[in-house]
């Protein structure tokens, strides 16, 4: 490919050159200053004119054969089908508006090229000429207008249903970018998520999402650096943040994709219909993973910023989501930031062997010491 491009570059100089000697010619022709005292004409020999037309139709031909090819042969890298509801009526529109556009690029291209073909410049032929015709200028203006009014349309009615408000059964996970990572929040057992603030953030402490733990509801909430999980089958929210710079979620196999800006939270919910091991037999691929990645440049590690993606049944996704350790529980120096009164309250989702291990520590934390007491 190197070569053939290397070719193709020294072949488009060579023949850029060729073009302006070849304007040149013709402008001083046009001006008298040929010297020859000859006959001037506009315009190449019989012979040039002939060899253009062929050279030009016999361009499209192989231009066709050529794009054929190439859409055949890559066709076999194309995603799968997509595993979402919302993705397969992306895709349709998507191919409906390629079929569309396909079309009318070779119908245009071949009329053009045949055109110089069987319009090439003869001595013996007189052009007609006429300022305008109302009939093909209506034609031409209406009907691009109603194709793409079409395609508009049956877009933004996707669209508007997948920005709409989620299911109230919806799964809502919060999703964050950072340089270069993503980071999950779920709210675990009751189900609300406890606050955040950006001044709370403190990679330090364990706390990079600013969560806010004089808000009860936070004491529950749960966090993975390494997955997502969601459930197949069940409306998932996704609640898009951004930590420092523009980041963007892009999950192919489901078609989704939102920008998480600073400062602006996003969202995006879909219904996942193909779990993780469906894909896997499908695709015939034991080592498949959904994945997300960042589609929007955000720095020198962009191209690593992945997180994968599991589709679980419903029945594996609450019995994952059971297994997983509070914020607290992971960090319990956490439990200075929760306000006396609700140390208590807190204290019951810190599991058991937290206070037992500090305990054996002759540097015990405040966690340790609070349960100590109790």
């Amino acid at each position: 490919m190197t070569y053939i491009i290397a070719i193709l570059t020294i072949l488009f100089v060579v023949l850029t050159f060729k073009v302006i000697a070849q304007t040149r010619k013709i402008i001083k022709t046009n001006r008298g200053e040929t010297g020859e005292g000859g006959p001037s004409y506009q315009g190449a020999p019989d012979y040039a004119n002939n060899m253009n037309a062929a050279a030009l139709l016999i361009f499209w031909i192989l231009a066709v054969v050529a794009i054929t090819w190439s859409y055949i042969h890559y066709s076999q890298f194309f995603l799968p089908e997509a595993s979402s509801v919302h993705g397969r009526k992306t895709d349709f529109w998507f191919w409906v508006s390629m079929g569309i556009i396909t079309v009318a690029f070779f119908l245009v291209n071949t009329f053009l090229f045949l055109f110089s073909y069987i319009y090439r410049h003869s001595p013996k032929r007189k052009s007609s000429f006429y300022t305008h015709n109302n009939t093909l200028e209506v034609i031409w203006t209406t009907v691009p207008a109603v194709v793409m009014t079409g395609l508009v349309l049956s877009g933004l009615v996707v669209w508007n249903e997948i920005t709409s408000e989620a299911p109230e059964d919806a799964e809502i996970i919060e999703i964050t970018g950072r340089q270069f990572a993503w980071m999950v929040r779920y709210s675990g057992e009751d189900g609300e998520f406890g606050k955040s603030n950006y001044k709370l953030m403190d990679d330090g402490m364990g706390n990079p999402l600013g969560v806010d733990f004089t808000d009860p509801n936070a004491f529950d909430d749960f966090s993975s650096a390494s997955e997502l999980h969601i459930p197949k089958g069940k409306p998932v929210l996704l609640r898009i943040r951004a930590r420092d710079v523009l980041h963007s979620v892009y999950i192919p196999h489901m078609r989704v994709k939102m920008d998480a800006v600073p400062g602006m939270p996003t969202k995006f919910w879909f219904i996942a219909d193909k779990s993780t091991d469906e894909m896997k037999a499908l695709l015939n691929n034991s080592d498949f993973d959904y994945e997300i990645a960042c589609a929007e440049i955000c720095g020198k590690s962009h191209f690593g910023m992945r997180l994968v993606l599991k589709v679980d049944e419903p029945e594996n996704y609450e019995k994952w989501k059971r297994e997983q350790k509070t914020i607290l529980t992971l960090n319990p120096d956490l439990l200075v930031k929760v306000p006396e009164k609700l140390k208590a309250k807190a204290l019951k989702y810190i599991e058991t062997e937290a206070p037992a291990a500090a305990a054996t520590d002759s540097t015990a934390t405040p966690v340790a010491a609070a349960v100590e007491t109790k």
